[in-house]
């Protein structure tokens, strides 16, 4: 098992999110039913920012309903077992930003430039819209046995959570799934 100090499980974390140019959202719609998808992503000052389509239904559940969770994953063809593969599950709440806000132009300038010529092109759409996401905690499994609950500001409070391993469940009885025929 790996004994790396917690600070360097922290620049672990950071180091794979930050060479994510996507993230997997999970939101919820009006119904409460959850939905997944993903959006092209830049992390600015230790927050998230996505700039997303009026046509993507991940936009309106935002625009109703501000709490999500962000996903960043290993790809499979990088992972050395796909069971174990490093991901950082964060939960997060989404802050719309208005075209004529302070800070607009800066972030959609830093957005094109971290993302390329397809975002500079969008940014000029009406129907597309920024939101900025700011995490509050968060776990970052870096394989079998290596999890991590994220917390504080900038998720850099790091506790491992493998003191219960693998094996036996946690759930209490009146807990379990039911038995099916």
């Amino acid at each position: 098992m790996d004994t790396l100090p917690l600070q360097s499980v922290f620049k672990d974390f950071e180091k794979f999110i930050n060479q994510s140019k996507t993230v997997i959202l999970g939101t919820l719609n009006a119904a409460v039913e959850a939905e997944a998808s993903y959006a092209p992503v830049l992390r600015k000052d230790g927050k998230f920012y996505i700039y997303v389509s009026e046509l993507a239904k991940h936009t309106h559940n935002l625009l109703e309903n501000k709490n999500l969770t962000l996903l960043f994953i290993e790809d499979e063809s990088e992972a050395e077992n796909i069971f174990a593969r490093k991901r950082a599950t964060l939960k997060a709440q989404a802050r719309h930003i208005a075209r004529d806000s302070e800070g607009w132009d800066n972030i959609m300038d830093a957005y094109g430039e971290h993302l390329g010529e397809t975002a500079k092109m969008l940014r000029n759409l009406q129907d597309f819209h920024l939101f900025e996401l700011t995490t509050i905690k968060g776990n970052f499994v870096r394989g079998f046995a290596q999890a991590y609950a994220l917390s504080g500001d900038l998720l850099n409070e790091v506790r491992p959570m493998n003191d219960r391993g693998h094996g036996q469940s946690q759930l209490k009885d009146e807990d379990k799934p039911a038995r099916s025929a």
